[in-house]
């Protein structure tokens, strides 16, 4: 029995205003562009898979998590369907070819997932083929743990409702039509079966090293900040968890962002 995990997602959570925006995601940019330095310095590599619904705002996250990284340091993967050579091997083969070197950050634009959601509700594998993969999935992410990696998973969350609304606003704008397709409306029809592959997906590749982050993006400002907050306490803790030290001037930033909440809150 799966947990319903998309329904406890409080979706109403919303940034206060544009300006407290702007604020936070400078202060969480600076943070984590500072965080780069150290995972370069220290050898350690960071893997972003980030998955949710069409139009839920994955590439509006990306943007803003590298807008301000150095450029050496990162790399961003659009990942769509198997090219016909890639289908000659094994479906992990073409994620592993991009897997980062030490100290890097790879950003995958949709990920090795596809095989339990996409692939599982089109038919593209076969049960037996969606059904192993996640134990297939859960062995690669530890192998790469357990090496000097930290794996972050990301699923962006949004109503029918709100998703509805966004793509007759891609249609409407000419800048933004090109991101609308015959096959985002396909997708769409089968709502319901893909909670239940996501829902499954949740439940078996959930695990201490890898854990699911699952950010109500209905509110896209939220969203931003909220995916900065998780990826910078992820790399704090990795360091704290193996003795890595953090410059002096870095706890002047966090402590200088903890102090300003206080006073809001105040």
């Amino acid at each position: 029995m799966t947990k319903d995990r998309l329904a406890q997602v409080d979706l109403t959570k919303k940034m206060e205003s544009k300006s407290k925006y702007n604020k936070k995601l400078e202060k969480y940019q600076r943070r984590l562009l500072a965080l780069q330095q150290i995972l370069q310095k220290e050898k350690i590599a960071v893997i972003m898979a980030m998955e949710g619904w069409d139009a839920a705002g994955k590439g509006g996250a990306i943007k803003r998590i590298t807008e301000h990284l150095d450029p050496r340091g990162f790399q961003v993967n659009p990942i769509g369907a198997p090219a016909p050579h890639e289908q000659r091997y094994h479906y992990l083969q073409r994620f592993w070819r991009k897997i980062p070197q030490y100290g890097q950050i790879t950003i995958f634009d949709r990920s090795w997932y596809g095989r339990v959601l996409v692939e599982r509700v089109e038919g593209f594998a076969t049960k037996e083929e969606w059904t192993r993969a996640y134990d297939e999935i859960n062995d690669f992410e530890k192998l790469l743990t357990d090496d000097h990696y930290i794996v972050a998973k990301f699923f962006y969350h949004i109503s029918k409702d709100e998703q509805l609304a966004r793509f007759k606003d891609r249609e409407k704008n000419p800048l933004k039509r090109w991101k609308i397709t015959d096959e985002d409306w396909r997708n769409r029809e089968k709502w319901d079966e893909y909670v239940r592959a996501m829902e499954e997906m949740f439940e078996k590749t959930d695990k201490p090293n890898a854990s699911w982050n699952i950010i109500a993006s209905n509110d896209k400002l939220y969203a931003r900040v909220k995916t900065l907050k998780v990826i910078i306490s992820l790399i704090e803790n990795y360091f704290i968890e193996h003795g890595i030290e953090l410059p002096s001037y870095y706890h002047e930033m966090k402590k200088e962002m903890q102090e300003e909440s206080e006073q809001v809150q105040n």
